[in-house]
């Protein structure tokens, strides 16, 4: 008698090294790399455009961080007028004696005419101050905004009225004119008008002028996204089930809203430092002697015919680092877009 043959349909059994069959594996390999979240990263490690904006951009938040440290390696300080305490680096007309700003061995990016600062530290400096009230203003203008957009787009009705007004009339405010003739006011509510503003208040001024007309254009984005999310079967279904308006804000709609957020917020900041340094460069802004970017570019158009080195420097840094991170901020949105074919 002939043994019977197996079936056909019969699965065949594989055995590892003991002779046990393993057990199924319960994480499919590649199942982790398919997440949203790696496949963004992969489609942004491909933009080569935007991880050279991205180093480029760490580069100067480290210079930011990092700039007493590097000034005190240096051996020099934004503040000390080295050209009116040492000879020989200033003539008669108060600009530098040696060619191209005075740059040497002793000061890397030369000095400042007629106060004679080193401008290397002053640069530094000035990237530091102005990092710093950008991101800040970032921060605040992008949770005020969130807050409200995503207040006015769940709860509708007569809130969604009221926010919307708010909004229109702040995006169709003239904000620049509006800096230049309400900043002094505002500095005069907590200092008399016969003293100095304290630089510190005159940051925080900023952060709070700036956010206050900046969260408008967030807030209607997140307002739209949020008046079509709340439609949707799955925020239909946490309401069936009791879920409570925060939890469903939390767990339903935000986590959709991460992505435009995102994207929101890192087309904003480079907006801000261009703001930032045009109000220092109005006078309504950062002042002499708080390094700035503003004040630096300020400073350097009253003598740029003589010498335009000192203006170069601030000017040539601010550019890259706002192309630089409008650029990671495109590359951002394509890695985050699903139907991007970048």
């Amino acid at each position: 008698m002939t043994p019977p043959t197996p079936s056909a349909a019969a699965p065949l059994e594989v055995t590892d090294e003991t002779g046990k069959i393993p057990a199924p594996s319960t994480n499919p390999k590649g199942s982790e790399s398919r997440s949203p979240g790696r496949l963004a990263w992969k489609r942004f490690k491909r933009d080569r455009t935007g991880v050279i904006s991205a180093y480029i951009v760490i580069f100067f938040f480290t210079i930011a961080i990092c700039a007493p440290l590097i000034a005190k390696l240096y051996g020099k300080n934004p503040y000390e007028q080295y050209g009116q305490e040492s000879d020989g680096l200033l003539n008669d007309f108060a600009f530098p004696v040696k060619p191209n700003g005075g740059i040497d061995g002793n000061f890397w990016f030369g000095i400042e005419p007629q106060l004679g600062r080193d401008v290397f530290t002053f640069l530094l400096y000035g990237i530091r101050t102005s990092l710093m009230i950008a991101t800040a203003a970032t921060l605040l203008t992008t949770v005020v905004g969130v807050v409200i957009g995503i207040t006015a787009g769940y709860l509708g009705g007569k809130t969604d009225y009221l926010v919307g007004r708010v909004i229109d009339i702040l995006l169709s405010f003239p904000s620049t004119l509006f800096f230049i003739a309400f900043m002094p006011v505002v500095y005069a509510l907590f200092v008399p008008f016969n003293e100095e503003v304290p630089t510190w208040l005159r940051a925080t001024c900023l952060i709070l002028v700036l956010s206050a007309f900046g969260w408008a254009s967030i807030a209607r984005l997140l307002r739209g996204q949020v008046l079509g999310l709340r439609e949707r079967e799955f925020v239909e279904a946490a309401k069936v089930t009791g879920a409570s308006s925060r939890r469903i804000v939390f767990k339903e709609l935000l986590p959709n809203l991460w992505t435009p957020i995102l994207i929101q917020s890192t087309l904003m900041l480079p907006a801000y430092v261009t703001a930032e340094a045009g109000l220092a460069f109005l006078g309504v802004g950062i002042q002499d002697p708080t390094p700035d970017w503003g004040v630096m570019i300020q400073r350097g158009a009253g003598f740029y015919t003589e010498d335009i080195t000192f203006m170069i420097f601030p000017g040539v840094s601010m550019i890259i680092f706002v192309l630089a991170f409008n650029l990671l901020g495109d590359s951002v949105r394509d890695a985050l877009d699903p139907k991007s074919k970048r």
